[in-house]
């Protein structure tokens, strides 16, 4: 499943502006003929931040200065708050080891996190960090945002699921494509402006999806980032996994 080892977190600005699911089509991506291949979005690095390598980072979202952070594997998943300059923990909470934690995303004055295969999504006070409630998820959980109305929740297909913060039902099922066909390893994603942003599984890419159609009308190549800023590499566990927009 997804890992991620890095030992920075790394800032970039953009200049421009596994899967065990029954397929549920939305009509939105229906037709995938004349797809333009999406633009390349320029970026820039405004800043490097160290990061506890030990972390399996799986979600990430900035609120009120802070940021949240969700980490994977079981018996090592944890959730916390920290200081971006310093990585400092300022707050946490474990999970039972036989969770494997994944994406996070702030609401309504609630925490709300995936779990990988075991079909549970965790909901914790954001203050206190107490969990709440349990709630059950029928297919495998990624990545996780929310639109101030619903959670939007990624299994590793090309689906983005719009779903019912309080019972997961699911709402909206919104069909991801590009020029190539549907766009399966949809990963952590995070909403700006009304515009979705999602990184893919094991690729340098984070796209941006037209949340009407489902169609890709931009990426984010981070190739070879780490190089680009002197910082180490390590085989086969660096992936982009987590973006927040601050």
């Amino acid at each position: 499943m997804k890992r991620i080892l890095w030992s920075i977190f790394t800032i970039v600005v953009m200049n421009a502006c596994k899967n065990n699911e029954t397929n549920i089509t939305d009509s939105s991506a229906e037709n995938t003929t004349a797809i333009n291949i999406p633009a390349n979005l320029p970026y820039t690095i405004v800043n490097v931040y160290p990061h506890d390598t030990a972390a399996y980072t799986q979600g990430l979202e900035f609120h009120n200065g802070f940021l949240y952070e969700g980490t994977g594997l079981n018996g090592e998943s944890f959730l916390r708050k920290a200081e971006l300059s310093s990585s400092k923990t300022l707050q946490r909470t474990d999970l039972a080891k036989e969770y494997f934690g994944e994406g996070i995303t702030v609401f309504n004055n609630k925490i709300y996190q995936l779990t990988w295969q075991n079909h549970k999504v965790f909901v914790y006070e954001l203050k206190t960090f107490k969990k709440i409630k349990e709630l059950d998820w029928a297919y495998e959980g990624w990545g996780l945002s929310n639109n101030g109305k619903q959670l939007i929740i990624t299994t590793g297909s090309s689906n983005v699921y719009f779903v019912n913060p309080e019972n997961l039902q699911i709402e909206k099922t919104l069909s991801v494509y590009d020029n190539n066909g549907p766009l399966a390893n949809l990963n952590e994603t995070e909403l700006v402006n009304g515009v979705l942003y999602a990184n893919v599984y094991q690729s340098d890419r984070i796209v941006r999806i037209d949340t009407a159609s489902g169609a890709v009308t931009a990426q984010l190549d981070l190739s070879n980032i780490l190089e680009k800023n002197n910082q180490p590499i390590y085989p086969n566990r660096d992936y982009l996994n987590g973006i927040a927009y601050d």
